[in-house]
């Protein structure tokens, strides 16, 4: 007769197996906890563009001297990871608000109605907007930063590569921004309003000043 070897009951060793079981699912845990305090949230800002502190300035040259005016912004809200550095959103401006000077002047309202007319056609294309997607250089609060905004500018109906250079100076819930770009409105198709004697630069400088407030996502 074989010698009686002791076999473990089956409640033993349903035992032994859940305490293994429970000792992976314990370090599997204390991992996933571990790559998870690892990889902290990005930091997404989102900036909102007030209409009423937002001034947008544009001015172009021609040979009697420099046509300066405004545009208003309809409204603009632009979301930012400062850590990659992309953006995305929208900023909206109101062509048919485009001055040149005094509207009580004569001239001036000649020379609005003739860029609202034969340059912006407005009332076809009403809107110019600016979509975001990448912003280069610093975004840390505090002193003022200097950046770059690449992204998509759509004036006439059509969407054109634009870059935005300036600076960015951000505090805790606001941030100031002082931007400036240039349109080549004539190689986008549209009329240069120049005149022979007088001619007109076939491009506009545009500065924009903006006061935001910032938002935080929530986490």
């Amino acid at each position: 007769m074989k010698p009686f070897a002791h076999q473990p009951s089956p409640r033993g060793a349903n035992s032994i197996v859940r305490t293994i079981g429970l000792s992976l699912l314990t370090l599997a845990a204390c991992a996933f906890a571990h790559g998870a305090s690892a990889q902290q949230p990005a930091d997404v800002i989102g900036v909102h563009f007030e209409p009423a502190q937002t001034h947008i300035q544009w001015s172009l040259k021609t040979t009697l001297h420099p046509v300066h005016g405004t545009f208003d912004l309809k409204g603009g809200l632009v979301t930012i990871d400062t850590s990659t550095g992309e953006a995305q959103g929208e900023l909206i401006v109101e062509l048919a608000s485009g001055k040149s000077g005094d509207p009580s002047h004569k001239e001036s309202r000649e020379r609005d109605q003739k860029m609202q007319n034969d340059v912006l056609n407005s009332t076809q294309y009403p809107e110019a907007i600016f979509h975001p997607t990448r912003v280069t250089g610093s975004l840390k609060p505090g002193s003022r930063q200097q950046v770059s905004i690449e992204g998509t500018f759509t004036i006439h109906g059509t969407d054109h590569p634009l870059i935005m250079h300036g600076t960015i100076e951000r505090h805790a819930g606001d941030a100031k921004a002082n931007l400036t770009f240039t349109i080549p409105y004539v190689d986008w198709g549209m009329k240069n309003p120049g005149r022979f004697p007088l001619h007109v630069a076939s491009t506009v400088d545009v500065t924009v000043d903006a006061q935001t407030t910032l938002e935080k996502p929530k986490v």
